[in-house]
């Protein structure tokens, strides 16, 4: 049994292997320098070189934690606006073009940050680093909210969640490296400008690897069909799943993709807002990715990504070493777990169990966390000290398993292909603005309620795991243009029809199958015209496969 499954693995690689160099460029590679910026400034800014430079070891504790949380948020800041103009450029001039110009961004912004205080006061340099990690936030914020629905637009579905998952591990995978070159800084290099300045010259490496590789990749096919150019579409489809432009499951693909975009086509900034409250189908499809990026946000594991020094610091470790250090294995576990659920995990639980196991042990551990800080006030070291160092590591990878990685893939899924763009850039744009957010009052929250700050991203983390439980269907293994059936009827039941356990809560009954759903579509006069049409155009040997035939073959 296990030769055979990893024979089949091993088929599916080599097979869709074009898809997968297409999720490394854009998802691995690219949110590689997301992950590196977001964890670089938490390093730093534990480094005395870095407070002495900008006079932060001559203030008070509390105007240090605010000017620490303006240093570190000002990224998201210009993240923020990033992710909202996502949308407009990626529908104007393309995913791949747009997925370019944010790299190009990144890269002006990371070399003037690199630069800050040659020549310069103090005070001229602190301004010169806010601009500057303001103008790289707008890059990142741009190629945060472009990946996820370029990589899901070119993903074959029997891949998606590991395409999809290219992003946490790109994440993962920047913060692990951002956690280690701090600390090498901190060991092997004097205190001066080049150890906190080093750090992010070297981020400019994934930055124009990035730029490099996205130069070679295709454009997103579904981007193309609106634009009514198909036969691009249909070669790019045949790239990805490495098949013949005329073979029957790219023929079918496009045209499901096509009946998805009638008349949904070139649609403006203004139309597709109108459209997201079309239905109530479709205003649940379009705020679903925001809201599980608030629950992700208040989870706590941004708060710990930004200010992991400072929080095992709060648990009794002491010296810049040290806590670097823990920091650095802390990188190492959630990158290590964010590997084992691409690979093991993502696929066969799902999305819908990824999240509340994931959710429920990150709860769990941080009300853990905030017990022991509560109870042990002094910071002195302590047996139960350890045990809450190794609850951060299992939160770590609680986080890589459910909502690190989880919410990047559903989120992509779920949103309607006609506004997929439009949605992610806003769920990203909530990402980035409660980003900005938390890294503003997380030091101030450490400071003034310290243990409380745990339970209240422990108590946040049990009320998203309730809200996956009941509302949330399983997405893992429909095409793109089917997951609107989950959400048209049943959502409750069908949500505790794929939860574990759920059967308790709904005895016998049962949601009307996606199946059904599409039967009872393709009969509604609407559909009628358009599956006639989009059937008249396959070779006589598919129309008369069927229903079945048709959904097996898409690609997407």
């Amino acid at each position: 049994m296990m030769a055979a499954s990893s024979k089949k693995e091993l088929q599916d690689i080599i097979q869709y292997r074009n898809a997968y160099f297409v999720a490394f460029s854009a998802g691995v590679v690219g949110f590689t320098c997301f992950g590196w910026d977001v964890s670089l400034m938490g390093g730093m800014l534990a480094l005395k070189s870095f407070q002495s430079y900008f006079g932060l070891l001559s203030d008070s504790p509390s105007a240090r934690a605010s000017l620490s949380g303006n240093i570190v948020s000002v990224l998201q800041a210009g993240g923020f606006f990033g992710a909202l103009s996502s949308t407009y450029f990626s529908s104007r001039f393309g995913r791949k073009p747009s997925l370019l110009a944010s790299a190009v961004v990144f890269l002006i912004g990371i070399t003037i940050q690199s630069t800050t205080g040659i020549g310069m006061s103090a005070q001229v340099a602190l301004k010169v680093l806010y601009f500057s990690r303001f103008f790289a936030g707008v890059g990142i914020g741009l190629l945060s909210a472009l990946v996820p629905t370029y990589v899901s637009e070119c993903s074959p579905r029997a891949i998606r969640g590991r395409c999809l998952g290219s992003i946490p591990l790109g994440i993962a995978l920047g913060n692990m490296l951002a956690f280690w070159v701090n600390y090498g800084a901190s060991l092997n290099i004097s205190p001066g400008q080049m150890q906190w300045r080093l750090p992010i010259i070297i981020q400019i490496v994934p930055g124009v690897l990035f730029l490099f590789l996205m130069y070679f990749q295709p454009e997103s096919p579904r981007w193309l069909v609106e634009r009514g150019r198909y036969e691009e579409a249909a070669a790019v489809l045949a790239y990805i799943a490495r098949r013949d432009q005329d073979d029957d499951a790219i023929v079918l693909t496009l045209h499901e993709i096509r009946a998805d975009l009638v008349g949904r086509q070139n649609l403006s900034l203004i139309s597709q807002i109108r459209r997201m409250g079309e239905s109530k189908i479709i205003f649940l499809r379009c705020i679903i990715p925001s809201i599980a990026i608030i629950f992700q946000q208040w989870s706590g594991a941004i708060a710990i990504t930004y200010y992991t020094p400072q929080i095992f610091a709060s648990l009794g470790l002491t010296g810049t070493s040290a806590t670097l250090l823990d920091t650095g294995i802390y990188g190492v576990v959630k990158f290590v777990a964010t590997c084992f659920t691409l690979t093991h995990i993502i696929d066969s639980w799902g999305r819908k169990r990824t999240m509340i196991y994931g959710g429920l042990v990150q709860g769990l551990m941080m009300l853990w966390i905030g017990g022991y800080a509560g109870a042990h006030p002094n910071q002195s070291i302590g047996p139960a000290t350890y045990v809450s160092i190794v609850a951060v590591y299992i939160y770590a990878v609680a986080f890589s398993v459910g909502w690190g990685f989880t919410p990047h893939v559903f989120n992509a899924e779920v949103a309607p292909g006609h506004l997929r763009q439009l949605v992610l850039s806003l769920a990203c744009g909530t990402d980035r603005l409660l980003t900005y957010a938390l890294a503003q009052v997380t030091p101030t929250m450490l400071e003034r309620i310290s243990y409380g700050t745990y339970l209240v991203f422990g108590i946040s983390c049990m009320i998203m795991v309730v809200w996956v439980y009941f509302f949330l269907p399983e997405t893992t293994g429909y095409a793109l243009e089917d997951i609107k059936y989950l959400f048209e009827k049943d959502l409750i039941l069908r949500s505790l029809e794929d939860a574990p356990g759920g059967r308790v809560f709904i005895g016998t009954r049962r949601a009307t199958t996606v199946h059904e759903l599409k039967a009872i579509d393709a009969l509604s006069t609407d559909s009628s015209e358009v599956l006639k049409d989009l059937k008249s155009q396959s070779d006589g040997e598919l129309v008369q496969g069927g229903l079945q035939k048709w959904d097996g073959d898409i690609i997407i």
